[in-house]
């Protein structure tokens, strides 16, 4: 079949989006690896799926690039809308269902021709786990958060894997980040389970970098460092309670195409 296809990414973190209100496309883990392989196929983080749901604006699916369906992917979510608002309706607010369950997103500006500023809330927080120097917690995805001195000199895909990989988290394995704390900033590097690989940005990674640093600096806003771009993380902290957590930045266009599967 003939598949047609919308590239984005936000802060480097690539998607492939395609239209499946009419379900002609079915996923499978050979077709999915096929289109994210870099070499032979499109080449992206992961797969979005834009479906029809009742009472919601859309619903979206999403897959790792290793051709799994994957749990809840914050830049993902923000492209979706974004390719909402370029592709279906001029809606400044949307409401839409995921994995993880409802989310709300915001178009808060046109940053350039292909580029828009979307803001994303994402699900509440009711727990935060210390085990020695790493924080564990649950944003839509499973993450550890490691504070560093230095994140530029990590071995962000050996050190990500052993922990990824580790008895402590097996069977399902988690995402891992390492920050750098740079006065009210964070410098985020991830390495994602499903990719297998540091990806430039990870949407859900720096939402819990945020929230880990504010249990060591009581600040319950960041300005992000990835290495694919900028990003913004508001929430409010009550205790071990976090909620209306927000994820800004750019979901950015790239191309559109078809590809044969």
């Amino acid at each position: 079949m003939i598949l047609p296809f919308v590239k984005y990414h936000g802060t480097g973190n690539d998607f492939i989006i395609i239209d499946n209100r009419l379900n002609t496309f079915t996923p499978s883990s050979m077709n999915i690896s096929f289109l994210c392989n870099r070499n032979m196929g499109i080449g992206a983080d992961g797969v979005i799926l834009f479906e029809n749901k009742a009472s919601f604006d859309f619903s979206m699916r999403y897959y790792n690039s290793n051709g799994f369906e994957g749990s809840m992917c914050g830049n993902g979510g923000r492209c979706i809308s974004a390719f909402y608002y370029n592709n279906v309706a001029k809606l400044y607010k949307l409401r839409f269902n995921a994995v993880d369950g409802i989310h709300q997103s915001e178009i808060l500006n046109i940053e350039s021709k292909n580029s828009l500023i979307v803001k994303l809330q994402m699900q509440d927080v009711s727990q935060v786990d210390i085990f020695l120097k790493d924080f564990y917690l649950n944003t839509g995805s499973p993450h550890v958060v490691q504070f560093v001195k230095d994140v530029d000199k990590v071995d962000v895909v050996k050190e990500g894997r052993r922990i990824r990989y580790s008895d402590q988290y097996a069977p399902e394995g988690v995402n891992v980040n390492f920050v750098e704390i740079q006065n009210k900033s964070l410098y985020v590097r991830t390495y994602e389970r499903g990719v297998e690989d540091e990806t430039l940005s990870c949407g859900t990674g720096v939402t819990a970098s945020a929230i880990a640093a504010s249990f060591v600096d009581n600040v319950s806003s960041f300005d992000i460092t990835t290495r694919g771009g900028n990003l913004k993380v508001s929430f409010q902290k009550k205790e071990n309670k976090i909620t209306n957590i927000w994820l800004e930045g750019p979901a950015t266009f790239v191309y559109s195409g078809e590809i044969e599967i």
